[in-house]
């Protein structure tokens, strides 16, 4: 069994009934909590256990405590930031202009889409590819229903069209030149200190490795540039031929293909 769908411990029946809908539109079981605690559901049924309170969604992987949930994490303060005129260096990477049809292969928790969604406007386009069936429930789930004072940001994330494929599918079905930028995140390379709140992510995400393959297909999609982010001490940026796009202060960098 791969995961179970029940509800948090103080519920009602609303809540009863939309998980029990989550679970058939997901195919998934549904057992009523009865007052377990979620380690003891997780030994129980040998699965990992999807929890729908009035909150959110969290799902908490077999043998994890910590949940995964959906949240629009650094691109809250981020988006401020621009707001108030500042720069973002994932935008100075991927020169994002308004209009522009942009690519995110590793979608995680949308983070960079929400941004990217900023700077194309509502007449770009921003697609985001999640292989993982139950990560991209959630995150999609989220960009949908999250609710904040904060307009722009909300706006940004309804604008973030999250795709459940796998990332070469996707690359493989669409048309040369059919997006402006390519965006490559291989997150679970190498851990980041700094990146602490994607822990959870880390614990259900699917750590695919960027391959040759992967980096022909997005310069092939890519109009104007392909962008990879990753540890300042990888080797993808030599390996696959990424002009490194260094920060001093950061333990990150980016890298750029240009399409000429």
């Amino acid at each position: 069994m791969s995961a179970i769908v029940t509800t948090a411990g103080r519920t009602n029946e609303k809540f009863i009934e939309l998980a029990k809908q989550i679970a058939i539109e997901l195919s998934l079981p549904y057992w009523n909590r009865e007052k377990k605690s979620v380690e003891v559901m997780q030994e129980k049924f040998e699965s990992d256990v999807l929890v729908v309170s009035k909150e959110r969604l969290e799902l908490y992987p077999y043998g994890v405590k910590t949940p995964f949930f959906f949240h629009p994490n650094s691109a809250a303060f981020r988006l401020k930031r621009l707001l108030k005129g500042e720069q973002d260096v994932f935008l100075q990477a991927t020169k994002l202009q308004k209009g522009d049809r942009f690519l995110d292969t590793t979608a995680g928790l949308c983070s960079d889409s929400i941004i990217a969604a900023y700077a194309v406007g509502k007449i770009g386009i921003v697609n985001a590819c999640e292989v993982n069936r139950l990560i991209a429930f959630i995150v999609s789930t989220g960009l949908k229903s999250y609710k904040t004072d904060f307009q722009e940001l909300q706006s940004c994330m309804r604008n973030v069209n999250l795709i459940h494929q796998d990332a070469m599918e996707v690359l493989n079905m669409a048309e040369s030149n059919s997006y402006d930028v390519v965006y490559v995140d291989p997150m679970f390379e190498e851990i980041i200190e700094e990146s602490s709140n994607f822990e959870s992510l880390r614990n259900v995400g699917e750590h695919s490795l960027l391959t040759e393959e992967w980096v022909e297909e997005a310069k092939r999609v890519a109009k104007k540039r392909v962008v990879l982010k990753a540890h300042f001490r990888s080797e993808l940026f030599q390996k696959f031929g990424f002009k490194q796009f260094e920060r001093q202060t950061s333990k990150f960098h980016y890298g750029i293909i240009e399409i000429t």
